[in-house]
């Protein structure tokens, strides 16, 4: 007489394919965690530029009126943002034979921003202000 074997192959899982499905379960899991860790620090970092942005907009809604802007340079810190803004004439070639006979004088202006996680963005524009008596 022999000995009948209880398992017949067909009950259940084996210890060994339990364990590849964990595994491949938790490689699964840290697939899909990586991508909503990403997913947060675009999140993140988009809302540090858009904070970025709108402190740069109030900053130039804030310059002085073409009259009373001057050359030179101010610093100063909005809600929590340092900014530094330098104002300088651009250095714009002159024809010898017609020298420059218009109303208006360009004027570079550059705004740095950093905001208080360290992230900085640099703004140029010209402004034409009236040429003065020089």
């Amino acid at each position: 007489m022999s000995r009948k074997s209880c398992y017949d192959g067909a009950a259940g899982f084996t210890l060994i394919e339990a364990l590849v499905a964990l595994a491949i379960i938790a490689a699964v899991l840290g697939s899909i965690g990586t991508v909503i860790a990403s997913t947060v620090n675009g999140t993140r970092k988009i809302d540090q530029r858009l904070a970025l942005t709108g402190a740069a907009e109030s900053l130039l809604a804030t310059l002085p009126a073409r009259t009373l802007l001057k050359p030179g340079r101010q610093s100063g810190a909005l809600a929590g943002h340092r900014w530094r803004i330098d104002v300088s004439r651009m250095n714009v070639p002159v024809n010898i034979e017609a020298p420059q006979t218009g109303r208006f004088v360009p004027l570079a202006v550059t705004m740095r921003l950093q905001s208080p996680g360290g992230s900085t963005t640099q703004i140029t524009t010209v402004r034409l202000v009236p040429r003065t008596g020089e």
